[in-house]
């Protein structure tokens, strides 16, 4: 049985939580809890190359933030 994510032809949604991963969503399907709408949607294509263009820094945000921390010296 084929996944709705692996549909090419389906329409999608850019979503993003709070840690700022990103993740694309089928536009039919409710957005689930600790994740928003980027309002970006279209074919697959399109929203995995956004996500492509904007998600450059893998790491989740709370890493980002402690890793800020530690360089600067505010976590001695």
């Amino acid at each position: 049985m084929t996944s709705c994510f692996d549909r090419e032809d389906g329409i999608f949604r850019v979503l993003i939580n709070h840690e700022e991963q990103y993740s694309i969503w089928p536009e039919w399907k409710a957005i689930p809890g600790g994740w928003r709408d980027t309002e970006i949607a279209g074919d697959k294509k399109t929203c995995l190359e956004y996500i492509e263009r904007v998600w450059t820094d893998m790491r989740p945000l709370s890493l980002r933030r402690f890793m800020d921390e530690q360089a600067s010296g505010a976590g001695q």
